[in-house]
């Protein structure tokens, strides 16, 4: 039998549910209190790498992280104006055996992007990959300690990753 302190797969798949609606809503206050103070938002660029030696496409403290999302909720922000319409799909969903007192859930998604330009090629992009969350319960409450984004397409170049993933 897998340990895992208690949580349920249909538990583990109400969060990441939560979470995905929370950033498709743009309601990113909301999504940002999802993580805990020592949390870290990661999009590695390779298999294997330290976040501390080598480059990465995202590796976020919550500092941050809460600096991502002011900037993301600016009005006149450049990259993102208008705002990015997106749809967080999640899939297979597992959890995992759970590890000094944090709970691990794998999934698998894809997220589609559709933003406006000021041309008339509007553009539609999708992203792949497999999701990796660390969670903790925070006063009976599960939170993120680490998020951390396997793209499947992160060998090729990736232009303007301007939204939350």
């Amino acid at each position: 039998m897998i340990e895992t302190q208690g949580l349920t797969r249909a538990e583990a798949e109400d969060f990441l549910y939560r979470e995905a609606r929370l950033l498709d809503d743009r309601r990113l206050d909301d999504w940002l209190g999802l993580f805990t103070d020592d949390a870290h938002y990661w999009i590695p660029t390779g298999v294997g790498i330290d976040p501390n030696e080598e480059t990465q496409l995202v590796y976020d403290d919550r500092a941050q992280l809460e600096d991502r999302v002011w900037q993301a909720q600016q009005p006149r922000r450049h990259a993102q104006s208008p705002p990015s319409a997106t749809a967080h799909l999640i899939s297979n969903v597992m959890v995992e055996p759970a590890t000094d007192g944090e709970l691990s859930v794998c999934s698998s998604f894809v997220v589609y992007e559709v933003r406006k330009t000021q041309s008339v090629n509007d553009e539609q992009r999708s992203f792949a990959g497999r999701y990796e969350h660390r969670l903790r319960r925070v006063d009976g409450h599960l939170r993120i300690v680490l998020k951390k984004i396997w793209l499947i397409n992160r060998d090729l170049p990736i232009y303007n990753l301007t939204f939350l993933v």
